[in-house]
């Protein structure tokens, strides 16, 4: 793998106390793969969701916070935005590109929300986007479990498209070569 980021997206205390899908299996994926690019020495970014005043994820909130149970370390950038696209307005993009990382690992919430939103501006912007099974989760929507939301999005849109859709335990052993 070429120089990797880990971009943990909306990681947030609001969004993990509702218990999205899988969450046990979320923080898991999200941990082992901070550990891997920490020990490796591969950049790690936080991109924090601001959803506005009087919502559970507004500016300063305790929801707004990222979680306790991913929480970055000293030093760690964290960007905050205002739209789905990690992209968007937040100067990520460029430090990536001073960063010298081509591949950017994904991992986070909401899967059809901001993490679809991050996959393709990454993909635009000439990032190879990997995304670890289990790597991002959601809630039920729209009739659809949100089971189905992750399936329907890596399988459907991602995989082959706009990213990669790696086993976690692959992606550590690029990362830790």
């Amino acid at each position: 793998m070429e120089k990797a980021a880990l971009l943990v997206v909306d990681m947030q205390q609001g969004l993990l106390d509702k218990g999205p899908w899988e969450k046990g299996r979320l923080v898991e994926t999200v941990n082992a793969l901070l550990r891997a690019f920490r020990r490796r020495g591969q950049p790690v970014a936080f991109v924090r969701h601001d959803d506005g005043p009087g919502t559970a994820l507004a500016f300063g909130a305790p929801g707004w916070e990222i979680a306790r149970e991913t929480a970055p370390l000293a030093g760690e950038e964290v960007f905050d935005k205002r739209y789905n696209s990690a992209f968007l307005g937040t100067g990520l993009e460029s430090r990536l590109q001073e960063l010298g990382a081509g591949t950017v690992v994904i991992v986070g919430m909401q899967t059809e929300y901001c993490i679809d939103a991050t996959v393709k501006a990454a993909f635009e912007r000439g990032f190879r986007a990997v995304l670890p099974e289990g790597g991002v989760s959601t809630f039920d929507n729209g009739g659809l479990t949100a089971g189905q939301i992750n399936g329907w999005f890596y399988e459907r849109i991602w995989r082959g498209r706009y990213g990669d859709v790696l086993a976690p335990e692959d992606i550590i052993k690029e990362v830790s070569i």
